[in-house]
């Protein structure tokens, strides 16, 4: 190797390690664990709501959370994990925003 290869190889970039995200089957057990985790939150919500008070607007709007979350678990299981986190994130937040209005 002569000296003008040499110097070259010292002065060349070192590659960046690649950074990539989860895997498809990472994301998607991911994705059924944490909208597993959420309806077990939201029964858990759900009982604390009606301790407080009996009403058909707290179940309904728990129950379709719940629901949501499981419709979740479905798309997560059949491969269309983004559509269900984007229904997740919005559910909930509808969920909880209906929670904070409409319930007193």
């Amino acid at each position: 190797m002569s000296a003008s290869d040499q110097d070259e190889a010292l002065n060349a970039p070192i590659p960046e390690p690649e950074l990539n995200g989860l895997t498809p089957r990472q994301a998607r057990a991911a994705s059924v664990a944490v909208a597993s985790v959420l309806l077990a939150a939201m029964a858990v919500l759900l009982m604390v709501r009606l301790a407080q008070r009996t009403s058909v607007l707290v179940v309904g709007v728990y129950g379709l959370a719940m629901i949501l979350c499981g419709v979740v678990i479905e798309l997560s299981r059949h491969g269309r994990t983004r559509l269900g986190i984007w229904l997740l994130g919005a559910g909930l937040a509808a969920a909880l925003g209906a929670d904070w209005l409409l319930l007193p």
